[in-house]
């Protein structure tokens, strides 16, 4: 299991991850940039900067624990198993289904002839396992885009007589292998992803994930 800073810079956040300068995701509508406030002579009450990492750019509370990925890669030799689970923010609106602040669990894996079949093997038993209370788990799986994967998809289960989409995954980018210093004629992997506070809410019914964090006793108490 493996962890990671929660302020990032944009190297792990954004350009590893093969999410380019034009890419949507780095609007600053859709995260959380940090600022410092200016001390300079003149200055302002108030005033504000950006808050910039070691390349200059700048730091950002993370988007996603992929940048928990990047990190071990950096500092390991393949072959690479993690799974990595944490905090991650966005600036959404809070309702019913989204919050600021919410949890990812990722799994990563990085050796020789790694294949799409394995990914679909490894999430199929994932589904049979976590929501083992019906026989036989249907698992769906839909083309999808991720910047970090290719090819992508969104993954569903039958549950309860519907899809539910329970994340996404796929073969982790050359682009990305190449950013760590690895070889894509060499290794291949895959990764997934998945938000806990949904599985969770799928699983006891939850219908509001900001019941989670509003700290009433007669609520938690049912755990």
């Amino acid at each position: 299991v493996a962890t990671g800073p929660e302020i990032e810079d944009d190297w792990h956040n954004f350009e590893a991850l093969n999410i380019p300068l034009s890419h949507p995701a780095r609007d600053p509508l859709d995260n959380f940039y940090l600022s410092t406030a200016q001390i300079a002579p003149g200055d302002s009450p108030g005033a504000k900067l950006p808050a910039l990492g070691p390349d200059g750019k700048p730091l950002l509370l993370r988007s996603q624990t992929s940048t928990v990925q990047i990190r071990v890669m950096e500092q390991t030799k393949p072959p690479v198993r993690i799974v990595s689970l944490g905090r991650v923010y966005r600036p959404d609106t809070a309702d019913a289904t989204h919050y600021p602040m919410f949890h990812q669990i990722e799994g990563l894996l990085i050796d020789t002839h790694v294949t799409m079949a394995d990914l679909k093997s490894v999430l199929r038993m994932f589904c049979q396992a976590f929501y083992g209370e019906q026989e036989d788990v249907h698992v769906r799986f839909r083309t999808s885009f991720f910047p970090f994967t290719e090819p992508s998809v969104e993954v569903d289960i039958n549950w309860h007589g519907g899809w539910m989409e329970i994340g996404g995954a796929g073969m982790v980018d050359p682009n990305v292998l190449r950013a760590v210093g690895y070889d894509p004629e060499e290794v291949t992997g895959f990764a997934f992803g998945m938000g806990v506070e949904r599985i969770a809410m799928r699983q006891h019914g939850i219908k509001d994930i900001r019941d989670l964090y509003t700290n009433d006793v007669r609520f938690l108490a049912q755990f």
